[in-house]
């Protein structure tokens, strides 16, 4: 991976730590994650146009993905009701991290370095340190985790969909655009009993949209490192997200910098090298 990939897929995990922790502090998180679902399709529709469709052959990887999509982030708002941010965020990533690795190696044939995968095992280390810490402080049932392990899975699965369907699409946008738009459309069908999308808009828009605007670009980013780059250190780095949920827990909504926290962020940061070179 170049410099120009480890700085996207980081950007990417910032704009995703901050589009989670928003939904997750809203209050109503359920409304607000539909609400941004459907804006962020509103969103993209003019760059689709721009853009156009993407290739036939991703097109069975758009359905997995959508599909996945939609029954991870169930798993998540339940799994958000039964757990704090702090645990429930890093525990899906770290174990998304840890199922990437053996799924980009069956479905693609990547093979990943001493470094890479040392790098990756670092990032999944510091993301278990920080659950370790928030489960110790708040305690976790074993329903919880159920949806955690739940969200984790299908975290990975719907990277796996999208890293190979980006790669057939023929444009990481176009790509990009069709999939919030899909993601949109069925998260919608699948909230249709707490009323129709608009409600969901009109009564979230205000925390919704610049949700809407982090969560696009931060899908952006991803999928165009990914059309090229490998696979798994790409997703390794961008899960460095819950890292700089961290930081932005403590930086905005006051919370204590512990000594776990600040290990977790030194372990994280350490990483960073070995996947560039790994």
């Amino acid at each position: 991976m170049d410099l120009t990939d480890v700085g996207a897929a980081l950007l990417s995990a910032v704009l995703h730590a901050a589009w989670n922790a928003a939904v997750k502090a809203s209050r109503k998180p359920t409304q607000a994650m539909t609400a941004q679902m459907l804006l962020s399709a509103v969103l993209v529709i003019p760059g689709l146009l721009w853009s156009g469709l993407p290739s036939l052959p991703a097109c069975a990887w758009i359905a997995a993905s959508t599909l996945m999509n939609v029954l991870t982030v169930s798993a998540l708002l339940r799994a958000y009701e039964l757990g704090g941010f702090g645990l429930v965020y890093p525990v899906v990533r770290s174990l998304a991290v840890l199922l990437v690795v053996p799924l980009a190696t069956l479905l693609t044939g990547e093979r990943l370095g001493a470094s890479g995968l040392l790098g990756i095992l670092v990032i999944a280390v510091a993301l278990v340190v920080l659950a370790w810490d928030a489960a110790r402080a708040q305690g976790v049932t074993l329903d919880a985790m159920a949806w955690i392990a739940a969200a984790g899975l299908g975290t990975a699965a719907y990277i796996m969909c999208d890293a190979q369907g980006v790669r057939l699409s023929g444009s990481p946008w176009a790509y990009g655009f069709v999939v919030s738009i899909t993601n949109a459309v069925a998260m919608g069908w699948r909230q249709r009993h707490a009323g129709p999308p608009r409600t969901h808009v009109a009564e979230q828009w205000t925390t919704a949209l610049p949700i809407a605007f982090a969560s696009v670009g931060s899908y952006l980013l991803i999928l165009w490192v990914w059309s090229h780059a490998p696979i798994a250190p790409a997703a390794a780095l961008r899960d460095t997200s819950a890292i700089f949920a961290v930081l932005i827990a403590v930086f905005w909504l006051k919370e204590p910098f512990t000594r776990t926290r600040i290990a977790a962020v030194l372990l994280a940061a350490a990483a960073v090298p070995l996947l560039r070179f790994g």
